[in-house]
């Protein structure tokens, strides 16, 4: 590990905020969100330093960054996840700051530890507030304890190591009721957690549950907890300065998921009243005041079918997400980070988007684009990007550290680009995301587009039935994947027929797809030896519909 000097002690401008927080930060991360941290750093008039993995050698980040500094092999525990190389990176191009993002080491207590006793500030929660609330019985706990009720479940690790208490876990989880689910104490994103819908099935449950989270947290620790069912997961923005004084920005829906991981996000939630957003915002409020909270988190809630909500957990880092909370709010949240890090007091465009929160203006939604078949249950489809076109427009922001020719590695999350747009309502933001995701191109690798153009198109979304079992019910991958291949069949067919009537327009048609036109390369072959109908059916089924 390396030791911090006392050449290197950060330098914070507390008293002056016209000043930059620090003079250099480094950027612990990569692809979009490490694009999203450099560009806020250079706004601000901080230099930025670069990691990088050797798959990551030229990527956007890199090349944008003042500096850069290779971590090692593609692989994340030889790189991105190497504590002390990346300490050593800040302490030797004379970083004072780093920036963790999300993903990788953003949760990782011994991370930010490892940071503070380096003499450099973690952009983000304390290390200790970090250990209390990754800690999910520990947050349960402590939102117990100030009066916010958690989603019903035990608030201590089920005791997988005593057969002699089986019986008694057993009857604490009929009193829970079933369906329940076995949830890890550490860590998230659907690891370790197993689904009962009977006693019978629960010491197995355990036993799997509790092994899986060891493997992907060190930490084997399960508890129970009731299956709410429809639910919609529902998130609040917190700020939180080194006064104590503890904000919240405004929440987020984010129940359109699979297998627990989000595809789309809007804010505010929609159907919410002043009063609901108000109250749900002070339940954020009180649990991360509680817990001491410094800097940027996420209060997570599950709202059942009754509207009451339910505290599920706090995420202490910038979620993926953030994007559509600032557009709403136009507050910059990265940048406030930055500020809260140096020691500065939340700002007075903190505070004033803090106090029209419950009534926002305008509505945001973001979807997710990620290198994986939805057709094929999500599979995940790395390789090389081809075309690349990405939207634009009035309301439209995309982040995104791809340009065509980039290759999407195996190794890393598959998330590619974030496509956000901004409107005066959500009937208005959701006919702007159909456009902007038709004007979106994209080949070489099948992508989560078509996915979220049904979603763009599909009345029980416009209508704000969500659920976090929206997806199971509304989208049937291979049958899409079907209807788009027959369509792609047929306009090959029709191209084929105009070429045997009109060769010249025919041929003027082939130019134009061949040169990316509509989408349709590949599809016309005026010759007629009937290769159009082998290259309709290639690229239904490889980019479908691109």
């Amino acid at each position: 590990m390396a030791t911090s000097r006392s050449d290197q002690a950060p330098s914070l401008h507390k008293d002056d905020p016209k000043r930059p927080p620090f003079r250099r930060v480094l950027v612990a991360n990569r692809g979009e969100i490490a694009v999203r941290i450099i560009r806020a750093c250079h706004e601000m008039g901080m230099e930025a330093v670069a990691v990088y993995s050797d798959a990551d050698a030229a990527a956007a980040h890199v090349r944008l960054a003042d500096a850069a500094v290779r971590l090692g092999p593609a692989a994340p525990s030889e790189s991105y996840l190497r504590i002390d190389a990346v300490v050593d990176a800040a302490l030797s191009t004379g970083a004072q700051a780093i920036h963790p993002g999300y993903g990788f080491l953003a949760e990782r207590a011994a991370f930010a530890r490892a940071v503070e006793e380096a003499g450099l500030v973690f952009v983000g929660p304390s290390s200790a507030a970090i250990d209390d609330l990754g800690d999910k019985l520990h947050a349960r706990r402590t939102a117990r304890a100030v009066g916010v009720e958690a989603v019903p479940g035990t608030l201590e690790p089920a005791p997988i190591d005593r057969p002699d208490q089986l019986a008694a876990i057993i009857e604490v989880a009929e009193r829970i009721g079933f369906p329940l689910l076995v949830k890890a104490a550490a860590g998230g994103g659907g690891r370790g957690m197993r689904r009962v819908t009977r006693a019978s099935d629960l010491p197995a449950a355990l036993a799997s549950g509790s092994h899986e989270a060891a493997s992907a947290f060190g930490d084997g620790s399960v508890y129970l907890e009731r299956e709410i069912v429809p639910a919609r997961h529902i998130e609040v923005q917190l700020l939180g300065d080194a006064t104590g004084r503890v904000i919240a920005l405004g929440e987020r829906d984010c129940s359109l998921q699979r297998r627990h991981q989000k595809l789309v996000e809007e804010a505010p939630a929609p159907g919410l009243s002043t009063d609901e957003r108000r109250r749900l915002h002070e339940l954020a409020v009180r649990v991360a005041t509680a817990a001491g909270l410094r800097n940027a988190a996420t209060a997570e809630f599950l709202r059942a079918p009754d509207g009451a909500f339910y505290f599920l957990e706090v995420n202490t880092r910038l979620q993926v997400e953030h994007g559509v909370t600032e557009l709403v709010s136009g507050l910059d949240i990265v940048r406030e980070q930055l500020s809260l890090a140096a020691g500065r007091p939340l700002s007075s465009a903190a505070l004033a988007a803090a106090d029209r929160a419950a009534e926002p203006a305008g509505h945001a939604i973001e979807v997710r684009l990620t290198a994986e078949d939805p057709g094929h249950d999500f599979a995940p489809t790395p390789g090389r990007i081809g075309q690349w076109v990405m939207p634009s427009g009035p309301g439209v922001r995309v982040d995104t550290g791809i340009e065509a020719g980039d290759r999407v590695p195996p190794e890393y999350d598959n998330l590619i680009a974030k496509v956000m747009v901004h409107a005066g309502d959500r009937d208005a933001a959701i006919d702007r995301l159909r456009r902007a995701l038709d004007e979106t191109e994209i080949s070489g690798v099948q992508t989560t587009l078509p996915f979220h153009r049904f979603v763009a198109r599909d009345a029980s979304f416009r209508a704000g039935r969500l659920s976090t079992e929206w997806v199971g019910e509304h989208w049937d991958g291979p049958a899409q994947r079907m209807t788009a291949a027959r369509r792609a069949q047929l306009a090959a067919g029709l191209h084929a027929l105009a070429a045997a009537e009109r060769p010249a327009t025919a041929s003027a048609l082939a130019v134009g797809a061949r040169a990316g036109g509509a989408g349709n390369a590949g599809l016309i072959d005026p010759s007629g030896d009937g290769r159009w109908h082998r290259a309709a059916l290639d690229d239904a089924v490889d980019r479908w519909p691109r």
